[in-house]
């Protein structure tokens, strides 16, 4: 395993981040296809034993039944001091708008039910979901301030946000002494790659560390043509993201089963190879052992320039999809279904 700074910290982490998006009981919440506690441990100490030491979740994932699988998992396997948590919240809801709840309030209610479930007193990362139109900036700014403040959270980091938000909150936060986001969790992959228009070129200028999620397009990109699983066929918010594009995708899917063919190694290592040549570590989820073993296994592999040129070359542009999409001024005011029985705790 190779690891490396979280962009303007101190904290340590494996190049590979475990996504845990895939833990928690199945049907409590957005996704049926999750993976029960015995094997989400399996899979977090497997992860543990190839080096792996960055574990992201959130709240929002299988009403929180993820970060309870998550921190009973390190607290039997691991040295708290020796991983790096990062978990997430999502905006205010309806109810909590009508009823008064500043942003300030919000947060520091959800950090708290997190580090319940997680059973720690304090995560390394603490990320700001999705953008949340309906809230002042300066009013999550403080609010994250003070939980960095109060011990709670070490840093701070956001995703699902463009990158005039992430460099228009960093400036709020540096003229008020805030603590600023040193990461940002976007959507990027070999068949996703929006984040390379401007995304990509602050987070080089400034120093924020890419940690992207779906690093592996929900399993399409880690798959022949034909090969399905129980993730392909019910995970319905993967189909909504990548299913409009799948014919301009399947040339890049083909060409990874080459490269991969070529070097005889898995489609996974080629996928996260090129990957690992952009970002500092991309979210990489797990449902069964092999998957952690693939994405260790990439950390060794060595693309050329030409291997490169040769992923990329078909890529044409995309329409935003999932949470950019459906995460605009325009829609702010439904923005919360996505967290639908997630933030009923």
């Amino acid at each position: 395993m190779e690891y490396t700074k979280l962009g303007n910290s101190n904290l340590e982490i494996s190049r590979i981040c475990m996504g845990c998006m895939g833990f928690g009981e199945a049907g409590n919440g957005q996704h049926s296809w999750t993976v029960d506690e015995e094997h989400s441990r399996e899979i977090i100490r497997k992860g543990l034993e190839l080096g792996i030491n960055f574990f992201d979740t959130a709240i929002a994932y299988q009403s929180g039944t993820s970060e309870q699988y998550l921190g009973r998992a390190i607290k039997d396997f691991a040295k708290r001091e020796n991983v790096v948590i990062a978990t997430k919240f999502l905006p205010r809801t309806n109810d909590e708008m009508e009823a008064g709840i500043t942003g300030q309030q919000h947060i520091e209610k959800m950090l708290d039910k997190s580090l319940q479930n997680l059973g720690m007193d304090y995560v390394d990362l603490y990320i700001y979901h999705m953008w949340d139109y309906n809230t002042p900036l300066y009013d999550i700014m403080e609010g994250l301030n003070n939980a960095v403040k109060a011990g709670k959270a070490r840093y701070i980091g956001i995703s699902n946000c463009f990158a005039y938000q992430l460099a228009q909150a960093n400036a709020l936060a540096e003229k008020e002494g805030f603590a600023k986001f040193i990461s940002v969790q976007g959507h990027y992959n070999l068949i996703f790659r929006e984040e390379e228009r401007e995304m990509a070129k602050l987070c080089r200028e400034e120093n924020i560390a890419m940690t992207p999620y779906s690093a592996l397009a929900g399993g399409r990109l880690s798959k022949h043509p034909g090969e399905t699983s129980k993730r392909l066929q019910e995970d319905t918010y993967a189909h909504l993201k990548y299913d409009a594009a799948a014919e301009q995708d399947r040339i890049i899917i083909e060409r990874v089963a080459q490269l991969a063919e070529k070097y005889g190694v898995s489609m996974t290592e080629i996928s996260l190879g090129w990957l690992l040549t952009k970002v500092t570590a991309p979210v990489v989820g797990a449902t069964k052992l092999h998957h952690i073993e693939g994405a260790a296994q990439a950390i060794g592999l060595v693309l050329t320039t030409e291997d490169l040129a040769f992923l990329e070359e078909p890529y044409v542009p995309h329409k935003l999809v999932g949470v950019m999409a459906q995460n605009t001024p325009a829609a702010a005011k439904d923005q919360h279904v996505w967290s639908t029985g997630s933030q009923k705790i």
